[in-house]
């Protein structure tokens, strides 16, 4: 068999900036996006609230190239964030900072969306990873996203950090997605079967006034508007560089090997929306430590054993991707638990104290830099 394509890497984080005294979210009043820019250029951007921080990495041509570009930016953005007496975390929601404290980014975008989607766009604080994995033909961009849904819940697990909201332990081990799905046009994307009837859609869309760019539609899984990729964008912020690297490394090798079928004829099954939302479900409530669904037996089984399936289902192309190693963290993951165990884990241990947990996320945000 040929050798597979490069299926190039981008990754995006949002880092929450927060004030080293009270452990409270903070405006940094766009002074370390500005400081950033003299620098990284287009790699970083202000978000809709102006404690947070949107950064992203040049193409990289493997996972190595992901992990040195992202430890570089988690770095510099530690550094400027210093020099204003302020400090980086990393969570998909911050444990305690309540969202009508926070001010919004003056900026026409973000002035559009607060005022077509109100408190639902102001109370967004949330912190996401996104990952964007290159194919240049759009059809079978398209096929690999139909069936790459099944494994969206399954990274999502992994990724799940984000068990407080506004001072509460909320159940979940992913709250974020619940507060992002208020939002038109989120969560799992609908089955499309060609690239007219996906174009077709966009269009209605654009004509009909409900978006003004495609941009506007925000699913876990994406084929992006402006870029050759599809955009794999459930995940929670992830605490450490290794679990963000772990879990790019992991999308690169599920869409490859959907592609290393699609090219000897075969296919995985594609399942309903409505059943992967079921798992989606059980990934945001109990991370890794619950049951999922195997749709194919028609029954309840453990994440993990479900995960080692996976993980047999992809073996086949990590070595040539080059990722073994990364791909290897998961079962560290699965041992030491998800960033959301160890926030609640410092929780429990400090007597319910989130100014612990801030500090911790704070502290692992920077871990092996």
């Amino acid at each position: 068999m040929k050798k597979l394509p490069v299926f190039t890497l981008g990754v995006e984080e949002e880092y929450q900036i927060i004030d080293p005294n009270t452990r409270e979210l903070r405006s940094h009043m766009s002074k370390i996006v500005d400081g950033a820019k003299i620098i990284l250029k287009e790699q970083v951007k202000a978000e809709m609230h102006q404690s947070v921080v949107e950064v992203g990495t040049n193409i990289c041509q493997n996972v190595s190239d992901a992990r040195k570009e992202v430890s570089f930016l988690r770095k510099k953005i530690v550094d400027l964030a210093a020099e204003q007496n302020l400090i980086v975390g990393a969570s998909g929601t911050h444990p305690f900072s309540k969202w009508q404290d926070q001010p919004i980014t003056d900026d026409p975008r973000y002035d559009m969306i607060v005022k077509e989607l109100q408190d639902t766009a102001r109370s967004n604080l949330i912190f996401g990873l996104h990952v964007h994995v290159g194919i240049e033909n759009r059809e079978t961009a398209l096929h690999i996203m139909n069936q790459a849904c099944y494994f969206l819940p399954h990274i999502y697990a992994l990724s799940t950090n984000s068990p407080f909201w506004e001072g509460r332990e909320t159940g979940f081990k992913a709250y974020r997605a619940h507060i992002f799905a208020k939002f038109p046009r989120t969560g799992l994307p609908e089955y499309f079967d060609s690239v007219q009837s996906y174009d077709n859609f966009l269009e209605t869309l654009v004509k009909t006034n409900c978006i003004d760019n495609p941009k506007k539609i925000w699913w876990d899984l994406r084929m992006h508007p402006f870029f050759s990729t599809i955009e794999f964008r459930i995940c929670d912020m992830c605490l450490t560089v290794d679990e963000t690297i772990c879990i790019t490394a992991l999308i690169q090798a599920v869409v490859a090997k959907l592609y290393k079928m699609s090219i000897m004829n075969t296919s995985f099954n594609v399942y309903r929306i409505a059943l992967i939302r079921e798992n989606k479900f059980r990934a945001a409530r109990y991370g890794t430590e619950g049951l999922m669904i195997d749709f194919g037996q028609k029954k309840e089984v453990e994440y993990k054993s479900l995960m080692l399936e996976l993980l047999e289902f992809i073996d086949d192309v990590v070595d040539e991707l080059g990722s073994r190693e990364e791909i290897n963290y998961i079962h560290k993951i699965l041992a030491d638990g998800t960033g959301a165990d160890r926030q609640l884990k410092v929780f429990e241990e400090s007597d319910h104290d989130l100014v612990k947990v801030v500090d911790f996320i704070t502290e692992e945000f920077s871990r092996g830099l």
